[in-house]
């Protein structure tokens, strides 16, 4: 098997439909591939969507244990030399994974490979970033950042091109396309500590460690169509009663509590950009 699509799904079953609508309609011409959808033990019945993709395999969870443990059960049940994992939000164009996969094949020091995410608007979303410092997460979340926009703006790198292709710290794990085992640490992709958010920062920043690029493919396009729902409160009303705004604030403590505040070694790149 060439490739293995995993899509773990939460509460989220119309956008998962218009997912699988646009993978349906993808170019994979040449590819070996199967497609796998993790319902996460949100309720959603699934079994009338996935008539209509009868090629596409269902996995219960019986408890939800995240959005890296979803991927990691989705992954031990498929055999792909590559494994792309995508968010049910996601539109693919037609030839928008074709393009990252030819690429990761003949690039062996990308470890990792995401592409350009467009907002339904078609507008940009920035989806690569630099790794985050101890306190970014204050001042996306409080007034703070007002004072301080070009710390934010560098940090989602806004003033760099995003319609090249180039090695970056880390991109959103909405549409992420992996080779199978290279960065596994006992079987699993990503680190299950991280139940939601920041396990695709982490990740990055594990192939950073090996030595190995995470690549933004700008070519290659897909919709994202995505809600901060972590932001959708004030942080102080966040903190206390907003779970995913908890569920984000756990992972960012655990994330610098696992790599410490020491910025990440930087990799020799030429077409790292850098301001």
């Amino acid at each position: 098997m060439d490739l293995s699509i995993i899509i773990v799904n939460y509460k989220s079953k119309d956008k998962l439909a218009n997912c699988l609508r646009s993978l349906a309609s993808t170019d994979l011409s040449g590819i070996e591939y199967e497609t796998v959808i993790v319902e996460n033990a949100s309720g959603d019945d699934l079994l009338d969507l996935l008539n209509l993709y009868p090629q596409v395999r269902l996995i219960n969870s019986p408890t939800n244990i995240g959005m890296g443990g979803g991927n990691n059960i989705g992954i031990r049940e498929t055999t792909g030399e590559y494994i792309l994992v995508a968010n049910p939000d996601i539109v693919f164009t037609p030839d928008s994974i074709k393009k990252i996969y030819e690429y990761i094949k003949v690039t062996p020091e990308a470890a990792i490979v995401g592409p350009k995410l467009l907002n339904p608007d078609g507008s940009l979303q920035y989806s690569c970033a630099r790794f985050p410092n101890f306190f970014l997460p204050v001042l996306r979340r409080t007034r703070l950042g007002r004072y301080l926009p070009s710390v934010i703006d560098r940090y989602l790198m806004k003033s760099t091109s995003h319609d090249e292709i180039k090695a970056v710290d880390w991109i959103m794990g909405a549409c992420l396309l992996l080779r199978r085992g290279e960065l596994f640490i006992d079987g699993k992709l990503f680190d299950e500590r991280f139940f939601m958010y920041f396990e695709d920062v982490d990740v990055c920043r594990r192939a950073r460690v090996a030595g190995k690029k995470t690549v933004y493919y700008a070519d290659a396009i897909v919709t994202h169509d995505h809600q901060r729902d972590s932001a959708r409160l004030p942080w102080y009303k966040a903190i206390i009663s907003d779970k995913l705004a908890k569920e984000h604030l756990k992972s960012w403590w655990k994330y610098f509590m696992k790599w410490g505040l020491r910025s990440a070694p930087v990799l020799n790149n030429k077409h790292y950009a850098k301001d």
